[in-house]
């Protein structure tokens, strides 16, 4: 199901899960390939466990947005589409994303994955929720002077063989957050497409999410 959340300056197209449950929310931030069918199904994951999930179209403010992901050219398309990216608008409407969610008082989460992640990091220093899952947020070496008001129960996880984000660079400064990294795993070791996907950290990193977000932020089913 779609939605829209209204940003103070349009209507942001936001995809729902579990819209009928009572379990806290979570705002779903995805990867620079858009809201894509892993998206959809990490965010069918989450919904599971019972949350109410919503994923904004982040690009929806520009035109011819469209990816084919299983075009040789992705990548070079996605990072062409992100380089046309207003990344304060891209926060502020996060932002307004999390502030529905708020309205719910049931509990607030952010879950990005690689922009995502570092997105999230940023929107939680802007709007604190009650918790932050960051996979390997690419941003986040640009992002360490926000750390002090990342005030959110924090999850992050990283590749050692991450040729994008260097994490030696990045865990000083998250401070009490909960790290984990994965040896043998690349950038977006989470995302099945096989240029990225890393089966066994995957898996682990997922287990290590669920029971994160069990603990921290945790749903009536899951009590």
């Amino acid at each position: 199901m779609t939605l829209e959340i209204d940003t103070g300056s349009g209507l942001m197209p936001v995809h729902e899960w579990n819209s009928e449950g009572d379990g806290p929310g979570v705002l779903l931030l995805q990867e620079i390939f858009g809201v894509s069918g892993y998206i959809k199904q990490r965010a069918e994951d989450l919904a599971a466990l019972g949350y109410y999930v919503i994923a904004p179209e982040i690009y929806w403010r520009l035109d011819d947005t469209e990816l084919d992901e299983s075009a040789p050219d992705l990548l070079e398309k996605a990072m062409a589409l992100l380089g046309r990216l207003d990344w304060d608008l891209a926060v502020s409407d996060s932002v307004a994303a999390l502030e529905y969610l708020r309205g719910r008082d049931l509990g607030t989460g952010i879950v990005g994955f690689c922009f995502g992640g570092g997105l999230g990091f940023n929107v939680a220093a802007a709007s604190p929720p009650d918790v932050l899952v960051s996979y390997y947020g690419s941003a986040l070496p640009q992002l360490l002077e926000l750390a002090p008001k990342v005030t959110a129960k924090s999850l992050h996880h990283f590749g050692d063989a991450d040729t994008y984000l260097n994490a030696d660079d990045v865990i000083p400064a998250l401070g009490d957050a909960e790290i984990h990294r994965y040896t043998g795993a690349g950038h977006a070791f989470d995302n099945p497409l096989p240029a990225f996907h890393h089966v066994e950290a995957s898996e682990l990193a997922w287990q290590r999410t669920v029971a994160f977000l069990s603990r921290e932020l945790p749903t009536p089913q899951g009590s």
